[in-house]
């Protein structure tokens, strides 16, 4: 058909980072489609996410995930709709779910995409409410922290993608308090919106003070995007058995030398702590589960997501460095 494009546009990995990304660790490509195969689908990407994760994967370090390669594209979530089939399973028309972002359109085995209604929902909310963010939130806070009707939740990062789904999710699942940590004046206040029962900055205070301010009789549970001084705050502020779901620790992502554990670390015996890390896809299990209770809370207006939106694909290498700058609230995406 002529109206199928025969080349497309793609961001590749220029060189690994030290330290902080640059726009020089990227490179826009325009680069040949293939010819679809038997079982293939084309996919016109319309939004694609960009995650902490991905600063990891930019190392060439061994890890939970293979790292980027160098000169090859860079790939993460993305919705995009089918333009062209040669599968009985996916038709054309459909919004799909695949892991082939960073680029226009992507020709992909069929059984690696999921079909979703945007009908029901807008195709960015299976990049966060309906999708990793919000069972990240869901896995740290049930599978993971093993969180119990009535106990105190602190959540740092809490104007994230993650975090601002975390705190309203331990709120729905019978938290007797939940309070946060953000860095703007403005995103504390957004945090509070969404039903935190407090929120502080922690870059006008000491986070140690914060947290003591706004959770003076300590914490049961501590879910943990950002680790660093964070961490330390809170083991301080865990109560007996406390529990930590350690999730992401993006004040660290950027360093260059090895960054020192939290100096209270021997809390955790007495305490008789539980710091447990997780990824999220180790609980493929409780997809189904969560993608049910969240469309319920969803409809009674229980759960909100933010959402901040960069435009085109030129714009997905700033996207990213402006993620781990901290300048989202909620869900960073770029529409293509």
């Amino acid at each position: 058909m002529s109206d199928i494009p025969t080349t497309t546009r793609q961001i590749v990995l220029a060189s690994r980072p030290t330290g902080a990304p640059t726009s020089d660790n990227f490179r826009l490509e325009d680069v040949d489609l293939p010819e679809l195969a038997e079982g293939q689908v084309l996919v016109r990407n319309v939004v694609m996410s960009v995650d902490p994760y991905m600063r990891g994967r930019m190392n060439d370090v061994k890890s939970y995930v293979a790292p980027f390669r160098v000169d090859a594209p860079l790939d993460g979530g993305a919705v995009g709709q089918v333009i062209a089939s040669r599968s009985p399973d996916v038709v054309v028309g459909q919004h799909v779910l695949h892991g082939s972002g960073w680029r226009e359109h992507a020709v992909l085995p069929s059984g690696s995409v999921t079909v979703v209604d945007t009908d029901r929902a807008p195709a960015s909310a299976y990049l966060g409410v309906l999708g990793m963010p919000g069972l990240t939130a869901y896995v740290g806070l049930t599978a993971v922290a093993e969180m119990r009707e009535g106990d105190t939740v602190f959540v740092s990062g809490a104007a994230g993608a993650v975090g601002q789904l975390a705190g309203q999710i331990a709120k729905a699942l019978g938290a007797g308090r939940v309070v946060g940590s953000a860095g703007s004046d403005d995103k504390v206040a957004r945090v509070l919106e969404l039903g935190y029962d407090e929120a502080f900055n922690y870059k006008t205070a000491p986070v140690s003070e914060g947290l003591l301010a706004a959770a003076p009789d300590g914490i049961d549970v501590y879910f943990d995007n950002v680790g660093g001084d964070h961490l330390e705050a809170a083991i301080s502020s865990l109560r007996l058995h406390g529990r930590v779901a350690l999730c992401g620790a993006i004040s660290q992502y950027n360093a260059t030398d090895p960054t020192p554990g939290p100096r209270n670390l021997m809390q955790a015996i007495g305490k008789g702590l539980t710091l447990r890390g997780f990824i999220v896809g180790q609980y493929p299990r409780l997809a189904g589960e969560y993608r049910e209770r969240a469309a319920g809370w969803l409809a009674e207006g229980r759960l909100q997501a933010d959402e901040t939106f960069r435009d085109g694909l030129d714009a997905a290498p700033q996207a990213f460095m402006d993620l781990l700058e901290g300048a989202n609230t909620g869900k960073m995406l770029v529409r293509l």
